[in-house]
């Protein structure tokens, strides 16, 4: 599903984001990536959705080698892979519906098709019945929530979650590991980058913990390291 082969990221010469990083993810897996501040996964994250690219080596991802993708093409790739940051990015103006709504517009997507799906993504993440509030009507949980189901628009295979809980309290926190784990049970690949200790220790999944830009631990049923 996705492939790093012996990738290498460096902003500076005293920055370096990866060094010689191989990893495979399998379609279908729940994989944290996890370390300190400054240890490279969120690099790994920007890489993997061509907002970043490599200096050396290799990315693949669904087949599809993006090392040097083109720009025009990464809409295509945005479309095969949800993205979900930490920062919610949701349009104040626009209600619940019309933020997840508004990623099929974009895309060119049919207006019933629209009035179709849109609803079903957001029984998904239990708003339907507050799909006609706006952003600051709702909890910080909730904004979190209309994010996912935003990035579920194009029914991604893979989607990937850049500290999704960093805003939010325990219990929320909580909810939207969980939904993430729903989501993956469906058959979409889920890349976590956190730094959130209990929440990798109770998944009791894959965790991949970097260290100044290298793996340093791949564990197959893993626990935070750090």
């Amino acid at each position: 599903m996705v492939t790093l082969e012996h990738v290498t990221k460096i902003y500076q010469k005293d920055s370096i984001g990866l060094e010689d990083v191989s990893i495979e993810i399998n379609a279908g897996e729940f994989i944290s990536i996890v370390g300190q501040s400054g240890s490279g996964k969120t690099t790994l994250a920007k890489l993997i959705i061509a907002e970043e690219r490599p200096d050396k080596g290799k990315i693949i991802i669904g087949g599809w080698d993006i090392t040097h993708i083109k720009h025009h093409e990464i809409p295509d790739l945005r479309r095969q892979i949800g993205v979900v940051f930490q920062d919610f990015k949701l349009l104040p103006r626009k209600t619940l519906y019309e933020n997840v709504a508004f990623a099929l517009q974009v895309s060119g997507e049919a207006t019933s098709r629209i009035a179709t799906v849109v609803p079903q993504l957001l029984k998904i993440v239990g708003l339907e019945q507050k799909m006609e509030r706006y952003p600051r009507h709702v909890s910080g949980g909730e904004q979190q929530r209309v994010v996912i189901a935003r990035a579920l628009a194009h029914r991604p295979k893979l989607l990937v979650a850049d500290e999704p809980t960093g805003n939010l309290d325990s219990i929320n926190a909580q909810e939207i590991i969980s939904l993430l784990q729903k989501i993956n049970e469906f058959g979409t690949t889920v890349v976590l980058v956190t730094h959130n200790k209990d929440i990798v220790n109770m998944l009791k999944k894959r965790v991949i913990t970097l260290d100044h830009g290298h793996v340093i631990a791949d564990q197959r049923a893993g626990k935070y390291l750090l």
